[in-house]
């Protein structure tokens, strides 16, 4: 199984027999007749939190009422996305959330107060996401080379930031590790856990964090404002949204060429034509120009895969995560 599986080949491929999610039998045209709330397990002002915010504004014009936004951090993702789950199937309530909730919680935490695969049912695949390796500003190294022969005299473990314990970044963080830590390597690193990339950019920048994981959408006004710099993006490929920044094979590393995806979710027994009446018009509010180029400002590759083509993603990907886990020996009680 390779990498490339979550390009866009693969999942316009992706099979499409699936079962039908969600019971049938209500008309499209009498939904919605109230405001639609969508969950964001993350911090307000955060990439995710950007991101649904913009597709919201879509989806409230095309539906004819409210979208409304309501984050809820905490827990990797948990807290919000358990709000979903145990919440009503009647098409007013609604997940948007990273790979994390689906393909590291399950095989990271020993007990989840729901299930995520029985829950929760797939509604889009809505993007493919970027993420960044940022250091202070004024760091005296300029990419993931300096960075390693600095660590390796820093004479202490240098601390890197993520959005959480086994989360996606804190993954990406122990591959980090392994490749660059050791005598022979590039020093000695360690991870601390933050409730979101917005706080661990904030101790770059003044100092108390050496390295971080983020989005573009997080980092970007920090880059502006002078505060921090990139080193590199994971991925298989540059990110349209800063395509001047090398990757980690381009640079030093190969491997880091897995990507996160953020996807939407109802819960369990939502009926099947709503479902696929969200799908549509998360496909066709993405598919805007507008917002298209907002995405890729901010790190995301618009997809808007069918609720099949999700479901397939998630069955296909799972077991990767889950594996990289386990060889993590990352736990959460």
């Amino acid at each position: 199984m390779t990498r490339k599986a979550f390009g866009r080949r693969a999942i316009v491929g992706a099979a499409l027999s699936a079962p039908f999610l969600g019971s049938a039998g209500w008309a499209q045209d009498s939904w919605p007749t109230k405001p639609i709330r969508i969950v964001v397990p993350f911090n307000p002002g955060g990439a995710i939190d950007a991101l649904v915010r913009v597709i919201a504004d879509g989806l409230t014009a095309k539906l004819g009422q409210q979208v409304l936004v309501e984050p809820k951090p905490g827990a990797n993702t948990i807290v919000g996305s358990e709000i979903v789950a145990k919440a009503a199937p009647d098409g007013y309530t609604f997940l948007t959330t990273t790979n994390s909730t689906h393909t590291n919680n399950p095989a990271l935490y020993a007990k989840l107060p729901f299930d995520p695969a029985k829950d929760l049912i797939p509604v889009s695949l809505i993007s493919l996401g970027t993420i960044l390796v940022v250091v202070k500003a004024d760091a005296p190294f300029s990419d993931l080379r300096g960075m390693a022969a600095w660590v390796k005299g820093l004479g202490r473990p240098a601390t890197y930031g993520s959005w959480g314990i086994g989360s996606s970044a804190h993954l990406y963080g122990l591959m980090f590790e392994k490749a660059l830590s050791g005598p022979n390597g590039g020093g000695y690193y360690s991870h601390v856990p933050y409730r979101g990339d917005v706080p661990a950019l904030q101790d770059v920048a003044n100092g108390t964090l050496d390295i971080t994981w983020a989005s573009p959408t997080s980092a970007k006004p920090q880059i502006s404002a002078g505060r921090v710099k990139p080193l590199a993006v994971a991925g298989a490929k540059r990110s349209a949204s800063m395509p001047e920044l090398g990757t980690f094979a381009e640079q030093l590393i190969a491997g880091f060429d897995l990507s996160l995806f953020v996807a939407a979710y109802a819960p369990a027994g939502t009926p099947a034509d709503i479902v696929n009446r969200l799908q549509r018009e998360i496909k066709a509010v993405i598919s805007q120009p507008a917002v298209a180029e907002k995405m890729i400002a901010q790190g995301q590759t618009p997809i808007g895969s069918t609720p099949a083509e999700l479901a397939a993603v998630l069955t296909r990907e799972t077991p990767i995560w889950a594996d990289l886990i386990k060889q993590s020996g990352a736990k959460v009680e």
